[in-house]
């Protein structure tokens, strides 16, 4: 696949579409928490095979994102997310899918993000200035292209070995698709507009139809979102936001409902946010409907477009001092660089980390919106077997009742004719599943595939 370096910018400012972010760490700030309880050690079910291929991502434990979505709080206004774009002395300009509000928590709301920055960037300056941009995500290159095009000479800053940020694909003769560990997974709509961004994006697609819930009884029917929807219709009658959890108690809903703990896993696995935590005016949207999994090599693809760009890897970004003559970037290295402007595409949990220091420090409007918003975890595995073990010929499957720490599984073999499964764990399940080591995780996504295995495979 290649792609021009105008097809790439091509109506990056059109249309409200998403991509989901396969996607950091709780605010800092004071909020509703649940008790969080230690993950389990799981022994592996014999019934379920060992894969012969796995792959697994641990956005919540990576330190160069802590996590996967941004989302809305109780008691957070998505104004902070503008808040949190605003540059600083038209120096620092700020990018990445937490600073826009259209398409927020997505790869979309990255791109139009970085798209906006380079504007912004490029109306302040005068002709070609030396401009960094931390972070080579789809923020970082986007805004990169788009300066690099006016003119501006780029340096990309960025801390990890590779490209691509929060999107992650690994290829390779394992793998009959790529495993996408990051983003992937996007609504028919949202395809559409993402195409009308980056136009030459690819058209090898999976198509999945809405999730199928299990119980022990077997397949009970599709998953439904409507006890959560008549909590969130209530709760715009409250005087003050409250937890979307909160919303479903006032609303009479048992939160220990096997059904109901079914949906706001996948709430969870489709968006990242803990109902203890999101807000019930502002809620994460609930995904009932077709979903699209994308199968081009999506890192490869962000790489095609920096080709001409100066970037440097492993090279993280510790401290941005600016004031009205430029900016002076230090490296983890210790080395000082300075530059006119630059643009910080890092995502909210490292800001919320303070993984960058800023001297100034940031202005107490933008750190209050580092506070207010919040980091959702989403964690993918794949897992390739030697054959299918399942009877199940549904492609996503997701428990009802048990206690699988997975409960969310995408069958593959309809779509590829290959035993692959794919499991998406969200909320603060997916915290527990990233901090597990490859061993545990290993075992605990066995285990919780044990639900699908056929009794007759049962050993005892």
């Amino acid at each position: 696949m290649s792609i021009t370096r105008r097809t790439l910018l091509l109506g990056a400012g059109t249309g409200a579409v998403a991509m989901l972010l396969a996607s950091c760490t709780p605010t800092p700030a004071p909020k509703p928490t649940r008790t969080r309880t230690p993950a389990p050690k799981p022994t592996a079910p014999s019934r379920v095979p060992a894969p012969t291929t796995w792959a697994r991502s641990t956005w919540a434990t990576d330190p160069y994102s802590f996590g996967s979505i941004s989302y809305l709080p109780a008691g957070a206004d998505p104004q902070q997310r503008d808040t949190l774009a605003e540059p600083l002395m038209d120096r620092v300009f700020f990018a990445g899918e937490a600073t826009d509000a259209t398409n927020p928590g997505t790869v979309l709301g990255a791109v139009d993000s970085g798209h906006a920055a380079a504007l912004a960037l490029i109306d302040a300056a005068s002709e070609k200035e030396r401009v960094a941009v931390i972070g080579a995500g789809a923020a970082g290159v986007v805004a990169a292209r788009l300066l690099a095009d006016a003119g501006h000479r780029v340096t990309i800053f960025e801390a990890r070995e590779r490209t691509g940020g929060r999107v992650l694909s690994q290829t390779g003769d394992d793998w009959p698709v790529p495993a996408q560990l990051g983003a992937w997974l996007i609504t028919p709509e949202q395809l559409t507009g993402l195409r009308d961004r980056l136009t030459a994006l690819g058209d090898r697609q999976l198509t999945f139809e809405p999730a199928a819930a299990w119980s022990k009884d077997g397949v009970t029917d599709e998953l439904t979102g409507d006890a959560i929807a008549q909590a969130v219709d209530k709760a715009k009658t409250f005087p003050a936001d409250v937890s979307l959890a909160a919303a479903l108690e006032q609303n009479g809903a048992d939160l220990k409902d096997p059904a109901l703990v079914a949906a706001l896993a996948w709430l969870s696995a489709t968006t990242g946010a803990d109902p203890a935590n999101a807000s019930s005016w502002y809620p994460p949207a609930f995904r009932d409907d077709v979903l699209t999994g994308m199968t081009e090599d999506l890192g490869a693809f962000f790489d095609e477009h920096l080709e001409d760009l100066e970037v440097t890897l492993a090279s993280p970004v510790v401290r941005v001092a600016y004031d009205d003559s430029g900016v002076s970037l230090r490296l983890g290295t210790g080395e000082a660089l300075s530059f006119d402007r630059v643009v910080v595409t890092v995502p909210l949990g490292v800001l919320q980390q303070q993984g960058i220091e800023f001297a100034p420090a940031l202005p107490f409007a933008q750190r209050g919106a580092i506070a207010a918003l919040a980091s959702g975890f989403v964690e993918t595995v794949w897992m390739r077997f030697e054959e299918a073990f399942w009877d199940a010929q549904q492609p996503i499957w997701h428990v009802v009742g048990g206690d699988g720490l997975i409960r969310t599984w995408i069958n593959l073999l309809p779509a590829i004719g290959e035993p692959v499964l794919v499991g998406l764990v969200g909320g603060m399940e997916a915290e527990q599943f990233s901090a597990l080591s490859e061993r545990d995780a290993r075992a605990a996504a066995r285990q919780a595939l044990a639900f699908f295995a056929p009794p007759e495979q049962d050993e005892s």
